[in-house]
C-alpha cells in the first residue's frame, strides 16, 4: 500500500519538477534555444500575451499548492493510520464543519482566481479602437489577407505554403522553417493595435499565432474578430490550429511585424501591383505572354495536385483531358467555380484575378501536348463571372 501511495506521489509531482528543472519555464521569441522539451506556454511579443501568460502561472502555481495540500494529507494519513500500526478507523460519519469548510474554501479559491481572469478576458476580447483592420479567410489550405483600413484600399493576397514538395516527400533535407514559410507573409506595423476579422470559404479553419496572443476559429457564414499589438518588431509563425482537412498541416500562418515607415513602403507598393492588375485587365495578350505568365501561375497554384507535366497525382490529369481539350465554358467553370460534386478541386475564381486565370487557362490548353491553340482573355474571364 504504501509503495502504490510514493508512485502516486511522484506521478503528481511530475509537473513541478519539470517547472524547477526548466522545462516548464517560459522561451523568449529571440532565444536560441531548444525547445524540443518546452511544454510551457509563452509569453509571446504583446501585453495580452504577458496577461496571458502571468494568469497562467498564477493559475499553475495555486493548483501546484493545493496537489501539494490534498496529496500531503492523504499520503501522511495513509501513513500515519495505515493497518500495521493498529490503528482503529473511525466512526464518525459527517461533520458539518468540514462540510462547510470544503464548500467555502473551493468558493474562495475559485472567487480569488476569477478576478484576474475576468480582468484578462475583458482585455482580450476588447477590439475597440483598432488602427487597422483585416479581412482573414480560410481556405483549404492558405489564407487570404484584406486590408479594410488605414488607407489598404485594393490590398488582398493569399498566403500559400512554400514548404517545397521535395521536402514534404524526404526527396530534399527539409529547411529550418519546414511547414512554417509561406509565399506571401502578413505586414502589419509594430505598436499598432490590428483587429483581425476571421471567418472561412470552405471549412472551419482556426488562426493561431502564439507569440502574437492570437488564436481564433474561422468558420463559415460567421465572422469573429481578435486583435493583437506586438510591441517587437520580428516574423512571428503559427498554423491552423483546426483539423480542416488532409493537408491541415500545410496551412502556416506567417505574420511578419515590421517598423511603421516600412509598413507604410509595402503598402504603398501592395496598391501599386493591384493597379497594376487593373490596367493589365484593359490588355490583349500575346501567345507568348499568355503562356509565359500562365506557367507561372500554374507551378504556384496547380503543380501539387496536377503534376509538373500536368501527369496528374492528387488531382486528375491535365496532358490530354477532357476538360483541357473540350468546350471552353467547361474549363472556365472547373476551374473557376470548382468541383460541385466534391471538394477535390477547389474554386480559383477567388484566388486568382482575371489576368492570372487567363493565363493559367490559356496554359493547360496549350501545354502538355494539349495543343488547342487557343487563347483566353482576361476580359473573357470577366465576361464568364458576370454571366454566371
Amino acid at each position: 500500500m504504501l509503495r502504490k501511495a510514493r508512485s502516486v506521489f511522484w506521478l503528481a509531482m511530475f509537473p513541478v519538477i519539470l517547472l524547477l528543472s526548466g522545462s516548464l519555464s517560459p522561451v523568449w521569441a529571440d532565444e536560441k534555444a531548444d525547445r524540443r522539451y518546452q511544454v510551457n506556454m509563452e509569453p509571446g511579443v504583446t501585453a495580452v500575451g504577458a496577461d496571458i501568460f502571468s494568469l497562467h502561472m498564477l493559475i499553475f502555481w495555486i493548483c501546484v499548492v493545493i496537489g501539494i495540500v490534498v496529496f500531503g494529507v492523504m499520503f501522511y494519513s495513509i501513513y500515519a493510520h495505515r493497518k500495521s500500526r493498529g490503528v482503529t478507523p473511525a466512526t464518525f460519519h459527517e461533520s458539518t464543519k468540514v462540510e462547510i469548510a470544503w464548500t467555502v474554501v473551493p468558493f474562495l479559491i475559485l472567487l480569488g482566481m476569477a478576478v484576474p481572469a475576468t480582468s484578462t478576458l475583458i482585455d482580450v476580447y476588447d477590439t475597440e479602437d483598432a488602427e487597422i483592420d483585416i479581412l482573414v479567410t480560410g481556405y483549404q489550405w492558405k489564407w487570404k489577407y484584406e486590408y479594410l483600413q488605414d488607407n489598404g484600399e485594393n490590398v488582398s493576397f493569399f498566403s500559400n505554403l512554400k514548404t517545397s514538395q521535395e521536402e514534404i516527400y524526404n526527396t530534399d533535407d527539409k529547411g529550418q522553417f519546414y511547414l512554417l514559410a509561406v509565399d506571401e507573409p502578413l505586414v502589419i506595423p509594430v505598436d499598432t493595435k490590428v483587429r483581425f476579422l476571421v471567418t472561412a470559404y470552405d471549412v472551419i479553419h482556426s488562426m493561431w499565432v502564439p507569440e502574437l496572443a492570437v488564436k481564433k476559429d474561422a468558420i463559415p457564414g460567421f465572422i469573429n474578430e481578435t486583435w493583437t499589438r506586438a510591441e517587437k518588431t520580428g516574423i512571428y509563425r503559427g498554423q491552423c490550429a483546426e483539423l480542416c482537412g488532409k493537408d491541415h498541416g500545410f496551412m502556416p500562418v506567417v505574420v511578419n511585424v515590421v517598423e511603421r515607415d516600412e509598413y507604410d513602403a509595402w503598402l504603398a507598393d501592395k496598391q501599386a501591383q493591384a493597379a497594376e492588375i487593373a490596367a493589365l485587365m484593359e490588355q490583349t495578350f500575346t501567345m507568348d505572354d499568355l503562356m509565359a505568365r500562365g506557367q507561372d501561375v500554374y507551378n504556384r497554384a496547380c503543380l501539387a495536385c496536377h503534376g509538373a507535366n500536368g501527369e496528374g497525382g492528387v488531382g486528375k490529369a491535365i496532358a490530354g483531358s477532357a476538360i483541357a481539350m473540350g468546350p471552353i465554358d467547361g474549363h472556365f467553370d472547373i476551374v473557376i467555380n470548382g468541383s460541385r460534386a466534391n471538394a477535390a478541386m477547389q474554386a480559383f475564381g477567388g484566388q486568382l484575378n482575371d489576368v492570372d486565370m487567363a493565363a493559367v487557362l490559356t496554359f493547360q490548353r496549350n501545354a502538355f501536348g494539349n495543343n488547342m491553340g487557343e487563347m483566353v482573355q482576361p476580359i473573357d474571364v470577366y465576361n464568364y463571372k458576370q454571366g454566371q
